[in-house]
């Protein structure tokens, strides 16, 4: 199944919108957010042909606003993910026989719907439901998003183009085929694009999904399958359901159909489904392929060569930027002696310089978390360090969820290089810092090294390339996505596949063509044009 005389357009990164005071981008999301925010919202389960109101439901509140009600969204009974089971099975044959270009052109069509018609819309979703400010809606929910579904078609062409040789006589081709079953996708709140790529990815390999996004993203994952459905993903092939998330996986993976995972979420989450696809192994008519990225621990080191603006900018928005909330945020640093009270002194300056609130005030750079749960975990850790002897704040601290879940952004600074907030995963705002001595610096790269148990990004600042390479190898298993003189988060498709490995996930890289091989099960066909007559071969003699 090569990729014939077809040539699929050349990818290439959806330009960032500035969204600058006066602007036409600037006016028509703003108006968008409104309409929206005072528009409530009725979210079905989508399952094939479908919109089923279970009437369980479950209210949406925006983050900031958390009082505000924007609406309801239906949740499952078993019945439910029995009968999206059954439909992404009856819906695979015609969608898997579907040539190539035709599910190209679907997903191009989707990605110019987001680039075009339905860029304020799924962008204001964005900020309302997660609360980010418009830049980061903006990078997210449309270029990140576009960019996924442009690159991985140019990706599946250039995986269908790969063909084996052929000899005399003989003709030997790869026939990229679907999974045989269905895929389970599963999507973390934070990125309206991991939510709309986990399931279209696999679904342009020829696989059916079934697609459960986070309670905490239902309203803007409303708006990307609008955007499926617009685009003509046929009925039952990307199918979206809502509710008890241990309910839904138990049911799907008790299917003898169920025939990969593509997850992003926790890592207690992830390896809890890994268990139970291992005790369900023989039931299973395929082994499973199990795909997944979840936490992150990730860390910024700088050489004392490093230049001490530099590295505080990188601090501050690696560690700060969507309130702390990305898989690769920074939240552990290890700075110098040397360069510490410079450091110290811009990052204090940044942070204070910092205004929060709605999005809708796009003057803001930080807003609200995610929820209550988040909120209450970093305000024990924020109370925790205000009475450790080893940890002291030196700026922000303070926080508040009368009316949003707002924690302000906030550096720790501990003598303790295994202090908890050096260890643990927050996700959110909370930055902890280790002052190292300038001549323990290959001792540091082994601590930073042997620090956590995750893999997902890290960054190194130098302007000595001696010691950025040394950190470069000795830091070679600590990050999938490793960053010299940069912050360690704004992974770009086509330009840095994302992933890490070891508690951090498989590292099938989103954004490059090796995550879709994860999606297809190859058959080799040969075929020879004029077949043997005599079983004997030539060393047999006559």
């Amino acid at each position: 199944m090569g990729k014939g005389f077809f040539q699929v357009p050349t990818a290439v990164n959806e330009p960032i919108k500035t969204y600058a005071p006066g602007t036409p981008e600037r006016e028509e999301v703003l108006l968008t957010y409104k309409d929206m925010y005072n528009t409530k919202m009725e979210v079905p389960l989508y399952i094939g042909s479908e919109e089923i109101k279970t009437g369980d439901t479950e209210t949406m509140h925006p983050p900031h606003d958390h009082k505000h009600n924007l609406g309801i969204y239906h949740t499952a009974k078993k019945k439910h993910i029995t009968q999206a089971i059954s439909t992404a099975l009856e819906a695979r044959t015609a969608w898997a026989d579907l040539e190539w270009e035709q599910r190209a052109a679907i997903f191009l069509k989707a990605a110019d719907l987001i680039a075009g018609p339905y860029r304020a819309r799924i962008n204001a979703a964005t900020m309302i439901a997660q609360s980010k400010n418009i830049f980061q809606a903006e990078i997210d929910s449309a270029c990140e998003l576009i960019d996924f579904l442009r690159f991985n078609v140019e990706y599946m062409a250039e995986i269908y183009e790969d063909q084996p040789e052929s000899s005399e006589g003989v003709w030997n081709r790869l026939e990229y085929r679907p999974l045989e079953g269905f895929v389970y996708a599963i999507t973390p709140f934070n990125f309206t694009a991991i939510a709309g790529n986990l399931p279209s990815s696999a679904a342009l390999m020829g696989n059916t999904v079934i697609w459960k996004p986070s309670d905490s993203q239902v309203y803007s994952a409303q708006v990307v399958m609008e955007v499926f459905k617009e685009a003509g993903v046929p009925d039952g092939v990307i199918n979206m359901v809502m509710g008890d998330p241990v309910m839904i996986t138990d049911t799907i993976l008790a299917s003898p159909d169920f025939a990969g995972i593509h997850f992003t979420g926790s890592t207690n989450v992830f390896k809890g489904i890994w268990a139970k696809i291992g005790q369900n192994i023989h039931t299973y008519k395929t082994y499973p392929r199990i795909v997944g990225e979840t936490g992150g621990k990730d860390f910024i080191v700088a050489h004392p060569s490093a230049v001490a603006k530099q590295v505080a900018t990188a601090i501050t928005r690696g560690a700060f930027e969507f309130q702390g909330q990305k898989c690769s945020a920074a939240s552990r640093g290890y700075i110098p002696k040397s360069l510490w009270p410079a450091v110290k002194n811009f990052i204090i300056e940044d942070v204070n310089s910092f205004k929060m609130g709605s999005p809708e005030d796009m003057s803001n750079f930080i807003t609200a978390v995610i929820h209550e749960g988040s909120f209450d975990k970093l305000a024990g850790f924020i109370d925790r360090a205000k009475k450790d002897k080893d940890a002291e704040i030196i700026v922000g601290g303070n926080y508040d969820k009368s009316k949003g879940y707002f924690i302000e952004p906030t550096v720790i600074l501990t003598t303790n290089p295994k202090y908890a907030t050096m260890e643990t995963e927050l996700f959110g705002p909370v930055m902890t810092i280790y002052v190292y001595d300038d001549k323990k610096w290959e001792e540091t790269l082994k601590l930073v090294d042997e620090t956590s148990i995750y893999g997902l990004t890290g960054a190194i600042l130098s302007t000595d390339r001696y010691a950025a390479t040394q950190a470069t190898k000795a830091l070679q298993n600590a990050a999938g996505n490793f960053y010299i003189n940069d912050k360690c988060t704004g992974a770009v498709v086509g330009q840095q596949p994302f992933g890490g490995a070891r508690a951090s996930g498989t590292n099938d890289k989103a954004g490059s063509k090796l995550n879709l091989l994860r999606w297809i099960s190859p058959r080799l066909i040969k075929e020879t044009f004029v077949p043997a007559t005599n079983y004997r071969y030539p060393f047999m003699g006559e």
